[in-house]
């Protein structure tokens, strides 16, 4: 049981840095209507920018506003010199634009900080363990982390339902040229939309940046699965994003704890490994081409 409580724990943090980059990513695809595949580069690049600002100073929490500001300012040069001029082309057009920022941005990260991963430091006093229940310990940096992403959906939560800046994107996701037409500005709504969740992916950057190595091309390794988590919960739907982040996370992370251990009731060893490990990699894609199969447009598709 304690072994159970623990990965499902695992499973809420890696799903909450999930909803992080998806709930960005989910609202620039479905406001915009851009395929934007450099989402990973922000996360990328708000990961190097926090770590070394908190290696230069010492400080953990002085990385945070460090790596939100590089990734929210990196976002806005991206729409504004990039993304501003393909909202009419086609999705190939957007695909291959931003395909060609990840390979620059990867040779910019290789030029300024060198290939070999770095680590952040962790903050002061999250380092360790906590009993949680009796035998359960557990790293309290990642109840941070699940903490922070919990906040962040609350946060996200009253700005799209109880602002007029929510109000818009929220009509932006549904139907753009009535908003357009309404006399909005579209093209800055646009701007907002990207440098928010530009701010959202260098947050998920940053804060990963002590569970996992710092490196080049790190996006890119999250952001497939945060695509599943998109087309899952329902471009343009913040709630979508959230609840299939946080299952994603959990299935994902369980699959590949348990699902070994199960088959080696019913085969050898290295076999059951190999299955399992296979199968656990495709869980989250099996998985979307089964709610697909129900809910075409996802889980909360905008707009339903």
């Amino acid at each position: 049981m304690i072994l159970v409580l623990e990965q499902l724990l695992n499973g809420l943090q890696y799903g909450v840095m999930l909803f992080l980059l998806a709930a960005g990513l989910t609202l620039i695809f479905g406001i915009m209507g851009v395929i934007n595949l450099a989402h990973g580069s922000l996360y990328m690049v708000g990961a190097y920018a926090g770590t070394w600002v908190a290696g230069e100073t010492g400080s953990f929490w002085l990385g945070i506003p460090a790596a939100l500001g590089a990734a929210a300012l990196t976002g806005l040069a991206i729409e504004a010199l990039v993304i501003r001029k393909l909202y009419s082309r086609d999705h190939l057009d957007q695909v291959l634009a931003t395909f060609a920022l990840i390979l620059m941005f990867n040779q910019i990260i290789v030029m300024l900080f060198g290939r070999s991963p770095v680590f952040t430091l962790l903050p002061s006093g999250f380092d360790g363990s906590v009993e949680l229940l009796p035998g359960l310990y557990y790293p309290p940096y990642r109840l941070l982390i699940i903490g922070t992403g919990l906040m962040v959906a609350v946060g996200l939560y009253f700005l799209i339902n109880r602002t007029r800046i929510g109000m818009l994107v929220r009509a932006g996701s549904t139907n753009r040229e009535m908003v357009r037409a309404l006399g909005v500005d579209i093209r800055l709504l646009y701007t907002v939309v990207f440098g928010l969740g530009a701010l959202l992916a260098g947050l998920a950057g940053y804060m990963a940046g002590p569970i996992l190595a710092v490196q080049v091309g790190m996006g890119e390794q999250i952001l497939l699965a945060t695509f599943v988590v998109v087309v899952i919960g329902g471009v343009g739907s913040i709630r979508g994003a959230f609840v299939a982040g946080i299952t994603l996370g959990v299935i994902d992370t369980c699959l590949r704890a348990f699902l070994p251990g199960l088959l080696r009731n019913f085969m050898a060893g290295p076999e059951a490994d190999a299955l399992g490990t296979g199968i656990s990699s495709m869980g989250i894609y099996l998985l979307m081409a089964l709610v697909l199969l129900v809910r075409p447009k996802g889980l909360f598709a905008a707009g339903s």
